[in-house]
């Protein structure tokens, strides 16, 4: 998507016309079904949702031991944690964009709500929506993992982003990171604990492979969050945010989050090194060899002056979580 001009095409729409009338935001009341849905699916953030279904996906395979292990109870669980965790990565991006708006009218002004295209009476129905059916789904499981993964995304998504006493963590960025990184870890390994304890009725332990997909994922969470603020920085500066972005700079940011894949992918070689079958430790040392090298080249030709390619390299970056996710389940070191 070309940003700068999505831009342009909103300020020329807001300007007054030769005949003396403004342009007219389209509402969603207003619109086609089909064109309702589109707006519906931008504001959920779909690719945040794929990035969602391909975690749980990963860590409930995980705890997949042998082909018996295909059973219909281990089908259904996993599709109760899929259709969970995808009304809660919609509701956390829903509730955050709620939250948001004014920042948005500055530094997204192409999403639904600062657009125009969505009411903030719908947003506020479709957001009350996702969290109705997550906490639904929840209450109607007898997972208690599942129940509290849930819950703790929930949670963190509302004390991020909702402007209330001792809330709105994301005005605190060492709060905010530990929030979205910490979290991030606790929901990886409570979906692998329905999946390992309330669908196969094992043991509490945890496997290395969860340790180190947990932890993996909890840097790609931290990185994904820093990434997303540093196109933010003159709407965060307007209405009294504090990133780190905006606190430290762009660059510095920027190649912290570099060099903490970059060390992850590190780690992950050493483990290939180290690991006891011979294919499987080579197959994780070349993979995580070339991922490092395509993010090192990647970060190299990002223009830090124009968000529109930071946002294109923040997509990226969901891509590269999405190769882990997949690579984890095969490569058991």
């Amino acid at each position: 998507m070309n940003y700068p001009r999505q831009r342009a095409r909103i300020l020329a729409s807001a300007a007054p016309n030769p005949h003396g009338s403004a342009g007219v935001r389209p509402q969603i009341h207003s619109k086609s079904l089909g064109a309702t849905f589109k707006v519906i699916y931008r504001y959920a953030k779909v690719y945040t949702i794929r990035g969602a279904v391909l975690s749980i996906i990963s860590t409930s395979l995980l705890a997949v031991h042998k082909l018996s292990d295909f059973t219909p109870s281990f089908l259904t669980g996993v599709l109760q944690a899929l259709i969970g965790g995808s009304l809660a990565t919609s509701y956390v991006s829903a509730i955050n964009q709620l939250s948001d708006i004014d920042i948005d009218k500055i530094n997204k002004p192409y999403l639904p709500l600062p657009l125009g295209e969505l009411s903030v009476k719908n947003a506020i129905r479709i957001t009350s929506l996702y969290a109705i059916l997550g906490f639904c789904l929840g209450w109607s499981t007898k997972s208690w993992p599942l129940k509290l993964g849930l819950l703790i995304w929930y949670a963190l998504a509302t004390a991020y982003s909702v402007h209330l006493p001792l809330l709105r963590w994301k005005n605190n960025p060492a709060l905010a990171a530990m929030s979205i990184s910490l979290g991030r870890v606790c929901i990886n390994i409570l979906f692998y604990l329905h999946v390992q304890t309330c669908i196969y009725g094992r043991s509490l332990l945890l496997s290395k492979h969860i340790i180190f997909l947990s932890g993996i994922s909890g840097i790609f969470g931290l990185v994904i969050a820093l990434l997303k603020d540093i196109p933010d920085v003159e709407g965060d500066k307007i209405n009294g945010v504090n990133s780190f972005a905006l606190k430290v700079g762009k660059k510095p940011v920027f190649w912290f989050c570099i060099w903490l894949l970059e060390m992850a992918y590190g780690v992950a070689i050493l483990i290939g090194l180290s690991s006891t079958g011979f294919w499987i430790g080579w197959i994780m040392v070349i993979c995580h060899s070339i991922l490092g090298f395509i993010l090192w080249k990647e970060a190299n030709s990002v223009d830090l002056e124009s968000d529109e390619a930071i946002e294109s390299f923040y997509r990226f970056i969901w891509k590269l979580r999405g190769v882990e996710d997949l690579l984890m389940p095969l490569l058991r070191f």
